[in-house]
């Protein structure tokens, strides 16, 4: 009897919290997830934790890098935001308050805290090599943010760890309590050592996926993912110490870039006239150069 008692109430509690949570669309995918955390909360969250991060970050000294981190980042959020605000989700904007910070450690990493407060390592640029495939890891932190991966991730905590706890946590609207922030220091794990994401491999492949596509909106050609990759491969021995190391396996994620390409080259606007080819070409040149200076400056250091 008491056996039966228990699963009541354990069904009964499953189905008080899923109706306690919002239903949510993944922009491009279409995936449906449901929220046990406001967007007010995270972010709140969020933004204390990027906060304490950054008061003990130290800044790249390298201004052209610098301003090159700044100059795709902001590419890429204006891209998203004409997304947006041209497919009747311009609400969501008031959830973004784009940051972009290049800062001194040699981890090949980079990471997104919810509301776009974006920090990308010195370590990534030399595997990056140019502004086409920095956009391509850009592009994946941004969708991070976009995709409010943080948020279902806490959310599927509370519902694994606090049980009837949640409710409380729940019924406290924009308040942090303490229940909380402790579920969102073990999401957005950030530390003395940096920032070690607690992202599930579905989602490491969704912002894979909505990356090129970014990338693609904000003028970057998808197909130099796969390029980055490789030498990501490369670099690091197939992906076990790799940027952010939940994800798929090199290999796995180049396959799926390549089957997702022709979906994002339809969002990519390649130059139409032979002028604008030309100038094309002479961009690519100049951005080559860049890429050597920027290699050797890093190399420097």
């Amino acid at each position: 009897m008491m056996k039966k008692v228990r699963l009541f109430l354990l069904s009964a509690l499953a189905a008080v919290l899923v109706g306690c949570g919002t239903t949510s669309t993944v922009p491009i995918t279409g995936r449906k997830q449901t929220l046990m955390v406001s967007d007010q909360q995270v972010l709140s969250l969020s933004n204390q934790q990027y906060s304490e991060y950054m008061k003990t970050a130290k800044p790249s000294t390298n201004k052209a890098n610098t301003e090159m981190v700044k100059r795709v980042g902001q590419r890429l959020a204006n891209a998203v935001e004409n997304y947006l605000r041209n497919n009747g989700l311009q609400n969501e904007l008031q959830n973004y308050a784009w940051e972009f910070n290049l800062v001194q450690e040699n981890q090949v990493n980079a990471f997104c805290m919810p509301g776009g407060k974006i920090v990308v390592y010195e370590g990534i640029l030399p595997v990056t090599q140019d502004e086409t495939s920095l956009a391509i890891v850009l592009g994946h932190e941004v969708a991070h943010a976009v995709a409010k991966h943080s948020a279902e991730q806490m959310s599927t905590q509370i519902k694994q760890q606090y049980g009837a706890q949640a409710l409380s946590v729940l019924m406290q609207g924009a308040g942090v309590s303490s229940g909380l922030q402790s579920i969102a220091g073990t999401v957005f794990g950030l530390g003395a050592k940096g920032f070690s994401a607690k992202y599930s491999r579905e989602h490491e492949s969704e912002a894979d996926h909505l990356g090129i596509i970014f990338a693609a909106m904000a003028g970057y050609d998808p197909q130099a993912a796969v390029s980055f990759w490789q030498r990501m491969s490369a670099a690091t021995g197939g992906g076990s110490t790799s940027w952010l190391s939940t994800h798929p396996s090199d290999a796995t994620r180049i396959k799926q870039l390549q089957g997702w390409m022709p979906e994002a080259l339809k969002y990519y606007q390649p130059s139409g006239s032979s002028a604008k080819k030309s100038s094309a070409k002479k961009t690519t040149t100049k951005k080559a150069n860049t890429t050597q200076k920027t290699i050797h400056i890093g190399s420097k250091k």
